[in-house]
């Protein structure tokens, strides 16, 4: 076996320990003479560990009592429709924040259900950089404020918080989720797929403050329904057993790795090694985002001569480094190095990108 440092921005690399405690537990898991996928999710035995995976994201994001924490189906793009149906209450509007092509999309589908204030728009200058909140037109009676944390597709990251008051704030942090600490108190809402941070694709984690429970609309169906969903443990219907159980894997990983805190300092490492590879090519490789709005988790770049860009992908694909072909709308490259991608995968890419340098400048 062979294993390569896949740089995919979704579904992404898994931490190896955490893939061979599933290849352990396949075949039978947790003494049940079942893999964890046949067994019942309303069994002891899925439930105790079911509760165990929420008490451990507690544990490592500090989530007080009066927070509901929702291990739902679907992903993240599920809750653009969940989260206006079920906080927009007797409000006329909702802000939101648009930094990107996944916050674009975020109130693309929110206006199917109320009126949507765009608060700030950075589509003009390329999705490039975040303005400073001053220079927002934000509503103090919005029902909340909606921002995308990390953009994966423009590789652009909120590295502060906005401040807006008594009005709910709302976070997609799918592709930044667990990488550093967060003060969960300073939310209404924040959610997030599964599949960047914390598992596979199909469930996607959402921690709401149970104060915004009582505004649900009629209109929302009862798996969208988050009262209905934190009154139930999130088993309103059937589960998806074999995610939840690996995020409570990777949970523990991150227990036993020193938490958020120690895997903050890994990826402020990580981003600045490549970063610092880029920014001193000579302008054989740029990145166009100004730099403190720059991403941790997905490091975009394009290289000088773009008739290149073929090669470069192939003979990385060849050295063992793999999905680094940047998103179709952008083109480019995008290294996603997200908590589990290891450090030796850093290097290993920055060593290819100088050898390529050198072999064609």
């Amino acid at each position: 076996m062979a294993r390569v440092f896949n740089f995919s921005a979704g579904p992404a690399t898994l931490p190896l320990e955490v893939l061979q405690t599933i290849q352990e537990e396949i075949l039978e898991w947790g003494g049940t003479g079942a893999s964890v996928m046949e067994v019942s999710h309303r069994g002891k035995p899925f439930m105790a560990m079911a509760a165990q995976a929420e008490q451990d994201a507690r544990d490592l994001l500090g989530i007080s009592d009066n927070y509901k924490v929702l291990f739902l189906q679907g992903g993240a793009q599920m809750q653009f429709s969940s989260i206006p149906l079920n906080l927009i209450g007797d409000a006329d509007s909702a802000d939101y924040v648009t930094t990107g092509s996944w916050s674009k999309k975020a109130v693309a589908e929110a206006k199917r259900f109320c009126t949507v204030n765009v608060a700030l728009d950075t589509e003009s200058s390329g999705y490039t950089k975040i303005p400073p909140q001053a220079e927002w037109n934000t509503n103090p009676n919005a029902a909340y404020l909606h921002y995308c944390s990390n953009e994966t597709i423009g590789g652009v990251e909120f590295n502060w918080v906005p401040d807006i008051g008594d009005v709910p704030l709302v976070c997609d942090m799918s592709s930044n989720f667990m990488s550093r600490p967060v003060d969960v108190s300073k939310y209404g809402l924040i959610y997030a797929g599964a599949q960047k941070n914390i598992g596979p694709a199909g469930i996607t984690m959402v921690i709401v403050r149970e104060d915004l429970l009582r505004k649900t609309s009629d209109l929302a169906p009862s798996l969208f329904n988050y009262e209905k969903q934190a009154a139930s443990d999130s088993m309103v219907n059937t589960v998806p057993t074999f995610c939840w159980y690996v995020c409570g894997l990777v949970f523990k990983w991150l227990k036993n790795n020193g938490g958020l805190e120690a895997m903050e300092q890994i990826n402020i490492r990580k981003a600045a090694k490549l970063y610092d590879c880029i920014d001193n090519s000579n302008g054989f490789y740029t990145n166009s985002v100004e730099v403190a709005s720059r991403s941790r988790m997905n490091v975009t770049f394009i290289l000088d001569d773009s008739s290149l860009d073929i090669d470069f992908l192939a003979e990385s694909h060849d050295a063992g480094l793999h999905s680094l072909k940047g998103h179709r709308a952008v083109g480019g490259m995008r290294a996603s190095i997200y908590n589990a991608m290891s450090e030796a995968g850093i290097d290993a890419l920055i060593a290819f990108m100088r050898d390529f340098q050198v072999r064609n400048s």
